[in-house]
């Protein structure tokens, strides 16, 4: 492994933190409606567990409505079961044909315990930039005693790694702060 390897590496394990931090900051409702919210919603079709969109269209017709149309029909009440057993608190509206979904406005204690659980996520997120961090000086080590890398490269590809992980929980910083405005806003 070359030495640019290692920033690399750290690089690239660091983006997708950062990736799956948006898309758990995505599955969080924040009182407007994106399909992006029933993304871990998974619905039993043909004996597998498969998330909504793979077996329906997902629409926003108006800001808090969010509209379901199943490509099988047979499969309409699977996906209202589905959305009542998730998490969302949000009660489906079947006619027959497709589920409506009225998102509720938040109350303000709902955007608090929301606000905490995305700063839950935002830290479940450092901590993994910081495990890479680790990981990845570890490496540095391991190749510094048995690769012969000199002591002050070792030295430098570790301060460099280190600027990847600020600038990186800096992202995750501003990403936070980006959706507890959403959230708290009204």
């Amino acid at each position: 492994m070359s030495a640019d390897d290692f920033v690399k590496d750290a690089q690239e394990r660091m983006e997708k933190s950062v990736n799956a931090l948006k898309k758990d900051f995505a599955t969080v409702r924040a009182g407007r409606a994106t399909p992006s919210l029933l993304d871990k919603v998974l619905v039993e079709y043909y004996g597998s567990m498969v998330p909504i969109s793979q077996v329906a269209n997902i629409s926003v017709p108006e800001p808090r409505m969010l509209v379901i149309q199943p490509w099988d029909k047979g499969s309409l009440h699977e996906i209202e079961r589905a959305i009542m057993k998730s998490d969302l608190g949000l009660s489906p509206s079947n006619d027959g044909v497709l589920i409506r979904l009225s998102i509720p406005q938040l109350t303000e204690q709902r955007r608090q315990e929301l606000a905490k659980v995305i700063r839950k996520l935002a830290e479940d997120g450092r901590i993994a930039v910081r495990n890479v961090r680790r990981d990845v000086n570890e490496d540095i080590k391991k190749a510094e005693k048995t690769s012969g890398l000199p002591e002050d490269e070792s030295r430098r590809l570790q301060e460099r790694v280190q600027d990847v992980t600020d600038k990186t929980i800096a992202e995750i910083d501003r990403l936070l702060a980006q959706k507890e405005r959403e959230l708290l806003e009204v």
